[in-house]
């Protein structure tokens, strides 16, 4: 079914996803995710950024990792997104063990549409996306006007991020 055929679900929504790894083959984790992303009933990515190696976030030692944003329509609600992000995670390996550890694969929803959403375990737009520059540097690169919930756009919010010589856009 495509996306088209699948818009009676719904109406089709702009989102922007972050999606991250750090074990493995990095670059071939972010493949599998995208190839399982766009095969998605409701899903369809546009536009996909470079690839950035970007320091750890958090408390636990680890690897650097390779980030990437993608620009996406979709017709799932947003809960229904994150379970199709949270699936994709699961089939290619992630386990959920040590909070801000190590990842084969992290897929975060950081914008859907115009929506603000505050559930459990899901809060869009993503709160701390907009100080974070291994977001930023990658959405900004994709969608210069995605909004970020506060009133900024990507590229607004990346003029004053901080950390953003951290992030080193990869050729490979």
């Amino acid at each position: 079914m495509t996306l088209k055929e699948d818009a009676l679900r719904g109406p089709v929504v702009r989102a922007a996803l972050g999606l991250g790894s750090n074990m493995g083959d990095t670059k071939a984790n972010l493949a599998g995710a995208i190839s399982k992303l766009d095969e998605s009933e409701g899903i369809r990515v546009l536009v996909r950024s470079s690839d950035y190696r970007t320091p750890p976030w958090g408390p636990v030692p680890q690897d650097d990792y390779r980030n990437i944003c993608l620009v996406i329509e979709t017709t799932l609600s947003p809960r229904e997104l994150l379970d199709r992000c949270l699936q994709i995670e699961r089939e290619l390996g992630r386990v959920r063990d040590v909070r801000w550890g190590p990842r084969i694969i992290d897929i975060d929803v950081l914008i859907y549409g115009l929506e603000k959403v505050d559930e459990d375990n899901l809060t869009i737009p993503h709160p701390r996306m907009g100080e974070r520059a291994f977001v930023l540097v990658p959405l900004a690169e994709i969608w210069q006007e995605a909004p970020l919930g506060d009133g900024r756009t990507a590229l607004q919010a990346l003029k004053t991020c901080p950390d953003q010589d951290q992030i080193v856009k990869l050729s490979d």
